[in-house]
């Protein structure tokens, strides 16, 4: 059984990122004072008194606007209330009800789920009194809370606590190995798209404008064969000098940054009409430092006039320009039309299968030997590299550790040769491959 959800929802800026970062203890959703800087439903697992439960942080809603961005997160709201198992609806402390609060009350209203009101920005006794008009919607005792000063917060916690469903004896167990799945990339190249078509649901907001998609945004599912995954749709990474004075496109850059440390197959996407451009090539590279596998995934490949050897002269363009990443299978969809997006969570399982896998050091010393046979290590100053041994030190990435004689004696084109000999043996598609070196004195 997943953990239960409670959505934070309410109109714009009366603290509901604020809260969520106190309580998941990191900083998820961006924090600034401007309307609508969260926009999607963000997640994050938080556990009070034993209790395991997801916390959802949404856009604010704004009933009377007709801006596109505004109407869809207050879509994105109502799907995270009908998916919650609590909501909590703040309300600003220091401003009073507002006719926005009530509009939002009688959308909440009609959800029939267990509802608790919370009035944010009650740091000072002068304001308690602020809060009696909050009984006016009818929604029961108004919680007086200061997010920022961490007041009343386990009040709040504890009657989440005992609004939650009974507990489920699986929620207690540790959860299993959830494979994580980074979607990275430009801004608006389909990236959001992409992850809709995945999940078969509207997951994240989809519109023509550059930049939509703030936060990286984490949604579990199963496949159709029983695989976990654990999704993340992140900020569209900009060129630096773009966001040098942008502080809420910095933190976007920087969470997509950590959405890559963190993921287990990145999903690099390529705008076909445009081809690998600067950017990309930085993203890939980010990619290949942090050791992660990798899917080349050209988007909108609709949109690309064909004829025959079209997708094999593009696929070998892209592998030319990501010189440093040619272990990566390249894949053409469009996650506009859905075309060939249902192969991959297939290419993920592959990929994932060849980053994880782990190989006997017997069958590694002997494919070794092989390597050393058909191409002799080689002599600087009349000494010669010798390669003792070989074992693997992990996985996630493939990770070798070679015992040799000398480590300045080994050459990057040798080194190049071993991964290739490696590859060709053990596949590793999608994977980088490390070694590392230790000197090791021959025993007489």
């Amino acid at each position: 059984m997943a953990r239960p959800l409670v959505a934070i929802v309410g109109r714009p800026n009366v603290g509901k990122s604020t809260f969520f970062n106190k309580m998941a203890g990191k900083r998820i959703s961006i924090v600034e004072d401007t309307p609508g800087v969260t926009r999607d439903r963000i997640y994050a697992d938080v556990e009070w008194q034993n209790r395991k439960f997801t916390l959802i942080d949404t856009g604010g809603i704004d009933p009377r606007s007709d801006d596109v961005l505004l109407s869809q997160m207050r879509r994105q709201a109502e799907i995270a209330m009908d998916t919650a198992d609590v909501i909590c609806f703040f309300a600003d402390g220091r401003d009073g009800l507002t006719d926005d609060d009530r509009e939002v009350a009688n959308l909440l209203r009609k959800t029939h789920k267990p509802l608790l009101l919370v009035v944010n920005k009650v740091d000072h006794i002068s304001l308690n009194d602020n809060i009696y008009e909050f009984y006016e919607l009818g929604l029961g005792d108004p919680m007086p809370i200061s997010a920022v000063n961490m007041l009343g917060l386990g009040d709040l916690l504890e009657e989440i606590c005992n609004r939650l469903p009974p507990q489920d004896e699986d929620e207690l167990e540790d959860d299993a190995h959830v494979l994580q799945l980074a979607v990275v990339g430009r801004p608006n190249v389909g990236k959001s798209s992409l992850v809709n078509k995945l999940l078969g649901q509207e997951r994240t907001m989809v519109s023509d404008i550059a930049g939509t998609t703030r936060d990286a945004i984490d949604t579990r599912f199963t496949s159709q064969n029983g695989t976990e995954y654990n999704i993340i749709d992140t900020a569209g990474i900009r060129r630096k000098r773009v966001v040098e004075d942008e502080s809420l496109e910095r933190y976007s850059v920087l969470r997509s940054i950590a959405a890559i440390r963190r993921c287990d197959v990145a999903l690099l996407l390529i705008d076909a009409q445009d081809g690998v451009t600067e950017q990309d090539t930085k993203i890939a590279g980010l990619i290949r430092e942090e050791g992660k596998a990798v899917i080349v995934v050209v988007n909108k490949w609709d949109a690309i006039e064909k004829e025959t050897g079209t997708l094999e002269n593009y696929k070998k363009q892209v592998l030319d320009d990501l010189k440093f990443m040619d272990y990566a299978p390249v894949m053409f969809l469009s996650a506009k039309t859905g075309q060939r997006v249902h192969t991959v969570l297939d290419m993920v399982d592959q990929v994932w299968a060849q980053a994880s896998k782990r190989i006997p050091t017997g069958v590694l010393n002997d494919i070794l030997n092989d390597a050393t046979a058909d191409l002799q290590p080689p002599a600087t100053n009349g000494r010669r590299l010798k390669i003792y041994y070989i074992t693997q030190g992990s996985t996630c990435p493939p990770t070798f550790i070679l015992f040799v004689n000398e480590e300045n004696l080994m050459h990057f084109a040798y080194e190049r040769y071993l991964e290739n000999y490696f590859r060709k043996t053990f596949d590793f598609t999608g994977t980088p491959i490390r070694f590392i070196l230790r000197e090791k004195k021959k025993e007489a």
